[in-house]
C-alpha cells in the first residue's frame, strides 16, 4: 500500500489539558480507547479534555482483525471501576461521556451487569452528564441487552464496523445481521441508537450506501464513516485511502437518508465530537 496521503497527516493539537486527562486516567487505574485503540485523534480530544472509557478491563475475548486492543484471556472485572469512572468524569466535568469496552464473552452475563453498574454509578455522580454507551452485541440476547438499556443510557452505540461482504473476513465473531438486530432492538425501546463503520478495507462505495440503508432501516440516527488505519503489520492492512471528497459524497447521501446526524471524514471514529452529535440530534428533531 502506498504511504499514507497528505490529508491523513494530523495536526498536532494544543496538549495543555492532557496531562490532566492523563493523570486522571491513571490515577484511577482506567483504560480508554483512545490509548488502546490508537486512536488518532487522542491529541485533539485529549486537549479537549474528552476521552472515551474502556470498562471491563483491556483484553478483549475477541480477535477482530482490524482492532489494536489485546486479545487473550481478561482479568474479572474490577468492582470499582464504576465509581472511579463516575469520579473520573465529574473531575473532567465532562457533559458528554462516552463509555466502551471490551468483549467479555467470558463471562456469564458478558458483561451486562457491569455495564448497568456503570451507566448508574455516572448518572448518580453526575447527573446532568449525557451518557453514550458503546456496547458489544451481547450476542443479540435481549435479556443482556435489557439490562443495560434499563439503566438509560442516552444513546447507544454499536458498531457495524464495515459492510456485510467483509463482515466475516474482519470480525471474528460478530455477524452483519446480528448487529443490525442490536440497533433495531435498542431503537424500539426509544433511545437514540449509533452506528459506524470504516472504509478502505476492500469494500465499494455501493456495499457502503446499502450499509447506510440497511443502518437507517433499523432506525439507526447517528452515524459515522472514518477510514481504516492498519494498527501494526500483524493487523489487516489498508486496501485503500479513500479520498476526502468521496466522504463527503457519503455524508450528503446520509443526509438524505435521513440520519439525524452524521461524521464522515479521513479520521473520523465512533466517538469522534460525539457531543456535536448528539446535540445536531437534539436540533434535527425538534
Amino acid at each position: 500500500m502506498e504511504r499514507k496521503p497528505h490529508w491523513l497527516k494530523i495536526k498536532l493539537a494544543n496538549t495543555a489539558q492532557s496531562p490532566f486527562i492523563r493523570n486522571i486516567v491513571e490515577k484511577h487505574q482506567l483504560h480508554t480507547i483512545c490509548s488502546s485503540g490508537k486512536c488518532p485523534n487522542i491529541g485533539q480530544c485529549w486537549s479537549m479534555g474528552a476521552a472515551t472509557f474502556m470498562i471491563l478491563g483491556d483484553i478483549c475475548t475477541r480477535s477482530c482483525k482490524f482492532c489494536a486492543t489485546a486479545t487473550g484471556k481478561p482479568l474479572p472485572p474490577n468492582p470499582a471501576e464504576p465509581d472511579k469512572i463516575a469520579e473520573s468524569i465529574r473531575l473532567m466535568q465532562l457533559k458528554h461521556s462516552v463509555i466502551t469496552s471490551v468483549d467479555r464473552d467470558d463471562l456469564p452475563d458478558k458483561g451486562a451487569g457491569h455495564w448497568a453498574d456503570t451507566i448508574e454509578a455516572i448518572r448518580a455522580t453526575n447527573p446532568s452528564c449525557i451518557i453514550e454507551a458503546l456496547i458489544p452485541d451481547f450476542d443479540a440476547q435481549p435479556e443482556l441487552l435489557d439490562m443495560v438499556i434499563a439503566a438509560q443510557p442516552i444513546i447507544i452505540g454499536h458498531n457495524l464496523e464495515t459492510v456485510e461482504r467483509l463482515t466475516p473476513h474482519i470480525r471474528s465473531r460478530a455477524k452483519y445481521q446480528l448487529s443490525l438486530e442490536v440497533l433495531k432492538y435498542v431503537a424500539t425501546k426509544g433511545i437514540i441508537s449509533k452506528t459506524g463503520i470504516m472504509v478502505g478495507l476492500g469494500e465499494t462505495s455501493d456495499e457502503v450506501l446499502q450499509t447506510m440503508q440497511d443502518a437507517r432501516i433499523a432506525s439507526v440516527r447517528l452515524f459515522t464513516i472514518g477510514q481504516y488505519l492498519q494498527p501494526t503489520s500483524a493487523h489487516l492492512p489498508v486496501q485503500e485511502y479513500v479520498h476526502p471528497d468521496q466522504f463527503e459524497i457519503y455524508k450528503n447521501e446520509g443526509k438524505k437518508l435521513g440520519f439525524d446526524h452524521i461524521e464522515s471524514g479521513p479520521l473520523v471514529r465512533s466517538s469522534y465530537m460525539a457531543e456535536k452529535s448528539f446535540l445536531s440530534s437534539k436540533i434535527n428533531k425538534a
